[in-house]
Protein backbone atom coordinates (compact mmCIF):
# COMPACT_ATOMS: atom_id res chain seq x y z
CA UNK A 1 0.00 0.00 0.00
CA UNK A 2 1.60 3.48 -0.73
CA UNK A 3 1.86 5.96 2.02
CA UNK A 4 0.01 8.43 3.04
CA UNK A 5 1.00 11.61 2.49
CA UNK A 6 0.45 15.54 4.34
CA UNK A 7 1.00 18.50 2.21
CA UNK A 8 2.75 19.67 5.26
CA UNK A 9 4.37 17.22 8.04
CA UNK A 10 3.27 17.36 11.66
CA UNK A 11 5.32 18.73 14.65
CA UNK A 12 7.25 20.90 11.95
CA UNK A 13 8.98 23.93 13.34
CA UNK A 14 11.51 26.07 11.42
CA UNK A 15 12.99 29.20 12.66
CA UNK A 16 11.20 32.91 11.56
CA UNK A 17 14.05 35.01 9.93
CA UNK A 18 14.34 38.52 10.63
CA UNK A 19 14.44 38.87 6.69
CA UNK A 20 13.60 42.54 5.08
CA UNK A 21 10.36 41.87 3.32
CA UNK A 22 10.58 45.45 1.97
CA UNK A 23 14.19 44.54 0.17
CA UNK A 24 14.45 45.17 -3.18
CA UNK A 25 12.45 42.72 -5.60
CA UNK A 26 15.21 42.82 -8.43
CA UNK A 27 15.13 39.04 -9.75
CA UNK A 28 12.61 37.45 -7.99
CA UNK A 29 9.83 35.23 -8.80
CA UNK A 30 6.67 36.78 -8.69
CA UNK A 31 5.59 34.90 -5.89
CA UNK A 32 8.59 35.41 -3.69
CA UNK A 33 7.54 39.17 -4.47
CA UNK A 34 3.85 38.33 -3.34
CA UNK A 35 5.25 36.60 -0.11
CA UNK A 36 7.33 39.65 0.49
CA UNK A 37 3.88 42.10 0.33
CA UNK A 38 1.95 40.24 2.15
CA UNK A 39 5.13 40.03 4.94
CA UNK A 40 4.86 43.67 5.17
CA UNK A 41 1.38 43.85 5.11
CA UNK A 42 0.00 46.32 8.31
CA UNK A 43 -3.08 43.28 8.97
CA UNK A 44 0.27 40.99 8.83
CA UNK A 45 1.51 42.71 12.41
CA UNK A 46 -1.99 42.43 13.75
CA UNK A 47 -0.46 40.22 16.55
CA UNK A 48 2.87 40.81 17.16
CA UNK A 49 5.72 38.14 16.68
CA UNK A 50 7.77 37.23 19.85
CA UNK A 51 11.47 38.02 19.34
CA UNK A 52 13.50 35.32 17.24
CA UNK A 53 16.12 34.34 19.02
CA UNK A 54 17.03 30.77 17.48
CA UNK A 55 19.54 29.52 15.64
CA UNK A 56 19.72 31.10 12.44
CA UNK A 57 18.59 34.51 13.52
CA UNK A 58 22.09 36.12 12.93
CA UNK A 59 23.21 34.71 9.50
CA UNK A 60 24.23 36.48 7.11
CA UNK A 61 21.09 36.04 4.46
CA UNK A 62 21.34 36.47 0.30
CA UNK A 63 18.46 39.27 0.08
CA UNK A 64 17.47 36.98 -2.69
CA UNK A 65 16.74 33.41 -2.00
CA UNK A 66 16.94 33.95 1.72
CA UNK A 67 19.87 31.14 1.76
CA UNK A 68 22.94 32.06 4.15
CA UNK A 69 24.78 33.42 1.66
CA UNK A 70 27.41 31.34 1.19
CA UNK A 71 24.62 28.76 0.02
CA UNK A 72 22.98 31.20 -2.32
CA UNK A 73 21.08 29.40 -4.85
CA UNK A 74 19.60 32.02 -7.04
CA UNK A 75 21.72 31.29 -10.02
CA UNK A 76 19.82 27.65 -10.17
CA UNK A 77 16.65 29.15 -10.16
CA UNK A 78 15.28 27.83 -13.64
CA UNK A 79 11.12 28.91 -14.60
CA UNK A 80 9.74 26.12 -16.35
CA UNK A 81 5.92 25.64 -18.13
CA UNK A 82 3.69 22.89 -17.09
CA UNK A 83 0.32 21.72 -17.68
CA UNK A 84 -0.95 22.05 -13.88
CA UNK A 85 -1.10 25.17 -11.71
CA UNK A 86 -0.56 25.62 -7.69
CA UNK A 87 -2.08 27.98 -5.51
CA UNK A 88 -0.45 27.90 -2.12
CA UNK A 89 -2.99 28.83 0.82
CA UNK A 90 -0.12 29.83 2.95
CA UNK A 91 -0.54 30.43 6.92
CA UNK A 92 1.02 33.41 7.99
CA UNK A 93 3.40 32.34 10.32
CA UNK A 94 4.99 30.86 7.55
CA UNK A 95 5.70 34.13 5.25
CA UNK A 96 9.07 34.79 6.81
CA UNK A 97 10.66 31.03 6.73
CA UNK A 98 13.30 31.05 4.90
CA UNK A 99 13.15 27.01 5.11
CA UNK A 100 9.67 27.19 3.71
CA UNK A 101 9.60 24.72 0.66
CA UNK A 102 6.42 26.11 -1.29
CA UNK A 103 8.79 28.65 -2.71
CA UNK A 104 11.00 26.29 -4.60
CA UNK A 105 7.33 25.47 -6.05
CA UNK A 106 6.79 29.18 -6.72
CA UNK A 107 10.29 30.03 -7.98
CA UNK A 108 9.87 27.23 -10.76
CA UNK A 109 6.69 27.51 -11.90
CA UNK A 110 6.08 30.90 -12.25
CA UNK A 111 2.36 30.56 -12.88
CA UNK A 112 1.85 29.85 -9.11
CA UNK A 113 0.08 31.68 -6.78
CA UNK A 114 0.06 32.67 -3.16
CA UNK A 115 -2.99 33.90 -0.50
CA UNK A 116 -2.19 34.53 3.12
CA UNK A 117 -4.47 32.57 5.14
CA UNK A 118 -6.10 34.19 8.44
CA UNK A 119 -8.67 32.31 10.27
CA UNK A 120 -11.18 35.33 10.33
CA UNK A 121 -10.23 37.09 6.62
CA UNK A 122 -10.37 34.93 3.75
CA UNK A 123 -8.43 36.35 1.00
CA UNK A 124 -10.78 38.31 -1.48
CA UNK A 125 -8.39 37.19 -4.48
CA UNK A 126 -8.48 32.89 -3.59
CA UNK A 127 -12.43 33.64 -3.82
CA UNK A 128 -12.54 35.07 -7.08
CA UNK A 129 -9.93 32.56 -8.73
CA UNK A 130 -12.16 29.58 -6.98
CA UNK A 131 -14.80 30.69 -9.24
CA UNK A 132 -12.94 31.00 -12.14
CA UNK A 133 -14.47 28.59 -14.65
CA UNK A 134 -11.21 28.28 -16.49
CA UNK A 135 -9.95 26.59 -13.46
CA UNK A 136 -10.63 23.08 -12.03
CA UNK A 137 -8.99 23.39 -8.17
CA UNK A 138 -8.76 20.22 -6.01
CA UNK A 139 -7.32 20.66 -2.61
CA UNK A 140 -4.40 18.58 -1.40
CA UNK A 141 -5.16 16.88 1.86
CA UNK A 142 -5.18 13.25 3.06
CA UNK A 143 -8.01 10.71 3.32
CA UNK A 144 -8.03 9.53 6.39
CA UNK A 145 -11.17 10.98 7.81
CA UNK A 146 -14.49 9.55 7.28
CA UNK A 147 -16.29 12.51 7.11
CA UNK A 148 -15.04 13.92 3.58
CA UNK A 149 -14.83 10.70 2.20
CA UNK A 150 -17.72 11.81 -0.58
CA UNK A 151 -14.82 14.86 -1.44
CA UNK A 152 -12.08 12.37 -2.27
CA UNK A 153 -11.61 12.17 -6.09
CA UNK A 154 -8.12 10.84 -7.87
CA UNK A 155 -6.18 11.95 -10.67
CA UNK A 156 -7.78 9.70 -13.36
CA UNK A 157 -11.26 10.79 -12.40
CA UNK A 158 -10.07 14.17 -12.43
CA UNK A 159 -8.84 13.95 -15.71
CA UNK A 160 -12.12 12.57 -16.69
CA UNK A 161 -13.52 15.85 -15.56
CA UNK A 162 -11.49 18.48 -16.59
CA UNK A 163 -13.33 19.80 -19.94
CA UNK A 164 -10.54 22.37 -21.07
CA UNK A 165 -10.22 23.54 -17.71
CA UNK A 166 -7.16 24.00 -16.22
CA UNK A 167 -6.37 21.64 -13.10
CA UNK A 168 -4.90 23.49 -10.02
CA UNK A 169 -3.49 22.29 -6.89
CA UNK A 170 -4.25 23.81 -3.42
CA UNK A 171 -1.36 23.33 -1.16
CA UNK A 172 -2.50 24.20 2.11
CA UNK A 173 1.00 25.76 3.50
CA UNK A 174 2.07 25.75 7.31
CA UNK A 175 2.48 23.11 10.03
CA UNK A 176 0.31 20.00 10.01
CA UNK A 177 -1.52 21.25 13.12
CA UNK A 178 -1.70 24.28 11.15
CA UNK A 179 -2.86 22.39 7.67
CA UNK A 180 -5.66 20.77 9.46
CA UNK A 181 -6.87 23.88 11.16
CA UNK A 182 -7.02 25.56 8.14
CA UNK A 183 -8.75 22.91 6.26
CA UNK A 184 -11.33 22.36 8.85
CA UNK A 185 -11.96 26.10 9.89
CA UNK A 186 -12.65 27.83 5.78
CA UNK A 187 -15.82 27.62 4.92
CA UNK A 188 -14.77 28.78 1.33
CA UNK A 189 -12.64 25.27 0.82
CA UNK A 190 -15.58 22.42 2.00
CA UNK A 191 -16.73 22.13 -1.19
CA UNK A 192 -13.18 21.62 -3.05
CA UNK A 193 -13.05 17.63 -4.25
CA UNK A 194 -10.23 16.04 -2.33
CA UNK A 195 -6.99 15.24 -4.16
CA UNK A 196 -5.04 12.89 -1.78
CA UNK A 197 -1.03 11.86 -2.37
CA UNK A 198 0.08 8.57 -2.32
CA UNK A 199 3.49 7.81 -3.28
CA UNK A 200 6.44 5.73 -2.51
CA UNK A 201 8.40 8.87 -1.91
CA UNK A 202 9.98 9.25 1.49
CA UNK A 203 11.58 12.21 2.60
CA UNK A 204 14.80 13.61 1.95
CA UNK A 205 13.83 17.01 3.63
CA UNK A 206 17.08 17.70 6.02
CA UNK A 207 15.33 21.08 7.86
CA UNK A 208 13.55 19.03 10.16
CA UNK A 209 13.44 15.59 12.14
CA UNK A 210 9.73 14.36 10.64
CA UNK A 211 7.55 12.04 12.25
CA UNK A 212 8.23 9.81 9.46
CA UNK A 213 9.94 9.51 6.57
CA UNK A 214 6.68 9.06 4.63
CA UNK A 215 5.37 12.93 5.41
CA UNK A 216 7.07 15.17 2.83
CA UNK A 217 7.77 18.76 2.73
CA UNK A 218 5.51 21.04 0.26
CA UNK A 219 7.78 20.81 -2.55
CA UNK A 220 8.27 17.26 -2.28
CA UNK A 221 4.59 17.21 -2.85
CA UNK A 222 4.93 19.48 -4.78
CA UNK A 223 7.42 16.97 -7.26
CA UNK A 224 5.06 14.15 -6.60
CA UNK A 225 1.51 16.04 -7.75
CA UNK A 226 3.51 16.50 -11.26
CA UNK A 227 4.90 12.95 -11.94
CA UNK A 228 1.02 12.06 -11.14
CA UNK A 229 -0.14 14.62 -13.68
CA UNK A 230 2.20 13.31 -15.95
CA UNK A 231 4.47 16.60 -15.99
CA UNK A 232 7.64 15.07 -16.41
CA UNK A 233 9.62 17.71 -17.25
CA UNK A 234 9.17 20.16 -14.61
CA UNK A 235 8.89 17.54 -12.12
CA UNK A 236 12.06 16.99 -12.80
CA UNK A 237 13.16 20.96 -12.65
CA UNK A 238 11.84 20.69 -9.12
CA UNK A 239 13.36 17.76 -7.88
CA UNK A 240 17.02 19.41 -9.28
CA UNK A 241 16.25 22.68 -7.69
CA UNK A 242 14.94 20.92 -3.87
CA UNK A 243 18.75 18.92 -4.28
CA UNK A 244 20.08 22.09 -4.33
CA UNK A 245 18.29 23.62 -2.03
CA UNK A 246 18.15 21.05 1.18
CA UNK A 247 21.06 19.57 0.52
CA UNK A 248 23.26 22.88 0.28
CA UNK A 249 20.93 24.59 3.32
CA UNK A 250 21.50 21.19 5.03
CA UNK A 251 25.28 21.20 4.72
CA UNK A 252 25.25 25.41 5.30
CA UNK A 253 23.63 24.39 9.05
CA UNK A 254 26.66 21.76 9.43
CA UNK A 255 29.12 23.86 9.01
CA UNK A 256 30.02 20.94 6.35
CA UNK A 257 30.36 20.85 2.79
CA UNK A 258 28.03 19.37 0.29
CA UNK A 259 28.62 17.97 -3.19
CA UNK A 260 26.16 19.23 -5.42
CA UNK A 261 27.77 18.87 -8.41
CA UNK A 262 25.26 17.09 -10.37
CA UNK A 263 22.16 18.65 -9.46
CA UNK A 264 23.69 22.27 -10.24
CA UNK A 265 25.27 20.86 -13.73
CA UNK A 266 21.89 19.38 -14.58
CA UNK A 267 20.29 23.10 -14.05
CA UNK A 268 23.01 25.29 -15.37
CA UNK A 269 22.54 22.52 -18.51
CA UNK A 270 19.15 22.99 -18.92
CA UNK A 271 19.34 26.40 -18.87
CA UNK A 272 21.72 26.55 -21.22
CA UNK A 273 19.11 24.10 -23.42
CA UNK A 274 16.09 26.37 -23.47
CA UNK A 275 18.27 29.44 -23.90
CA UNK A 276 19.12 28.20 -27.00
CA UNK A 277 15.38 27.00 -27.68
Amino acid sequence: MHPLLHPQPSNETHPVSDFNPESTSAGLSAFEQEVRRIAAAPERFAHPRRPFTARGSFVERCTGCRLPTQSCICTYRTPVDAGVEFWVLMHIEEVNKPTNTARLIGDTLPSTRVFAWQRTQPPQALLEALQDPRYYPLIIFPDDQADYQHRVTSWPQVEAKLEGRIPVFLLLDGTWRQARKMFRQSAYLQDLPVLPVHSERTTRYQLRKPASEQHLCTAEVGIALLEMAAQTEAAQVLEQYFTVFNEGYGAARRQASADLNQAQAWLLAYQAQQAQA
